[in-house]
């Protein structure tokens, strides 16, 4: 070896610059990494990625920033310039420009990292204990008789679900309890809220527990520990809709479902009755689909029956000649019956004359015997022979002398007539003695 191989040797390692940009990099991750971050926003742009793009800076240093477009969607504010944030990432090497860049994983406005450690810790404490668990979670019912809702009244949430509920659902009962979403009380108006809903004699079947978006501040009432054991409780099934889609609580992992927002979370219980019609348009259809399934089997089964009976016309055919033979039979002795009773009655008219006529002839002769007997006996034939009938003036009969007194009226009857006559006196007729 010569003397400048010696030097070479004895020198610093000669790098190409793409590899010593990757094994700074590797140093950086290795040493610092995962890194938070304190300072002000500068220079922050989005680009039509989605992409972040800004630097971090304080009054001794400057620090470029790049936040990807997934991360950049969970940001819950605009950020802007001059903004104090919190970031967490990890430090790294832009190889292609050899710049030091920190690659932003979340950002948060300054203060609240102490909050999202606190929230990471209550999160695993009340994971560990179940209260997450996926086999506790409830379906929800397809048809509630009434929604519970816990929100505030002043809240913009209050308005977007009651507006998506009285459009979809008009019919269905909503019944509010009204409490603080945010604030230092908040945790404890929640809770009340929720278990006066418990015990209302209303059937309420589901719970929405709502409100808008904010920042982790905003929104900390909603990872407060006894709320969360409060939602367990709950003996129907909670939806919680709070904040937008990228905003997660605590009460968000104990419910039994999490809508992305409030409007959301109406319509999760809230099947439009447009929904309910084509379902009974199906039922009906599958209604009528069987019945002519099962309409088609009894006919081939009816098909099968004719068939092993016969043909019936010679069955009829038979009857037919049957009826027609009694038909005349019933024709013959009607007529037969007729005639026999013609003859009779034409005996009877030629022997009813001198069956009636004989004892007729009888009876006449004696009412002439009697006829001649009471003629015998006739007061007129009496009178012809020259004899008087006398009557009071009372038409009584007079018989004896004393019936009529000297003075009296009397009227004799004779025979064409009669006449009044005035008694003079009147002489008894003496009984003869006997001897003489």
């Amino acid at each position: 070896m010569n003397n400048s191989d010696t030097a070479v040797a004895s020198g610093p390692r000669v790098w190409d610059v793409g590899a010593l940009c990757h094994a700074v990099a590797d140093a950086l991750d290795a040493r610092f990494n995962p890194v938070a971050v304190r300072g002000e926003i500068s220079g922050f742009s989005r680009a039509a990625s989605g992409h972040c793009y800004f630097s971090l800076k304080d009054s001794s240093g400057q620090l470029r920033c790049a936040m990807f477009r997934r991360a950049a969607g969970l940001i819950d504010f605009s950020p802007r310039e001059g903004d104090q944030v919190e970031v967490r990432g990890r430090l790294a090497v832009y190889e292609p420009r050899g710049d030091l860049q920190l690659i932003v994983e979340s950002l948060v406005r300054a203060g609240q990292g102490a909050l999202f450690e606190q929230f990471l810790q209550r999160k695993a404490m009340l994971e560990a204990e179940g209260l997450f668990d996926m086999a506790r979670k409830r379906p929800l019912p397809t048809l509630p008789r009434a929604i519970g809702l816990v929100t505030s009244l002043g809240a913009a949430a209050l308005h977007d679900v009651v507006t998506a509920l009285r459009r979809r659902v008009p019919h269905i009962p909503v019944v509010l309890a009204p409490a603080a979403v945010q604030g230092a009380g908040a945790p404890a108006e929640l809770t009340r809220a929720l278990r006066s809903l418990y015990t209302l004699d209303v059937p309420i079947d589901v719970v929405l527990l709502v409100r808008g978006g904010g920042s982790i501040e905003d929104l900390w009432a909603f990872n407060d520990e006894g709320l969360a054991r409060t939602i367990v409780q709950s003996p129907v099934p909670v939806i919680s809709g709070i904040g937008h889609e990228t905003d997660f609580t605590i009460a968000d992992f104990c419910a039994d479902l999490r809508a992305p927002t409030p409007t959301a979370a109406a319509e999760l219980v809230s099947a439009p009755r447009d929904v309910w019609l084509g379902a009974l348009d199906v039922i009906a259809q599958k209604l009528s689909d069987g019945l002519g399934e099962r309409l088609d089997a009894l006919g081939q089964r009816l098909d099968l029956a004719s068939g092993r009976l016969g043909r019936p016309s010679t069955a009829v055919l038979r009857q037919r000649l049957r009826l027609s033979h009694e038909a005349q039979r019933l024709r013959y002795a009607v007529t037969s019956q007729r005639e026999r009773s013609a003859q009779r009655l034409q005996r009877l008219e030629q022997t009813l004359p001198s069956a009636w006529q004989s004892p007729f002839k009888r009876q006449g002769e004696a009412l002439d015997r009697l006829a001649a007997r009471l003629r015998l006996v006739d007061p007129a034939l009496v009178l012809q022979r020259g004899y008087a009938w006398l009557t009071d003036a009372n038409g009584q009969a007079i018989t004896r002398t004393a019936q009529a007194k000297p003075g009296d009226t009397v009227r004799a009857r004779l025979v064409d007539g009669s006449v009044e006559l005035k008694v003079e006196r009147n002489a008894t007729r003496r009984k003869p003695t006997q001897g003489h």
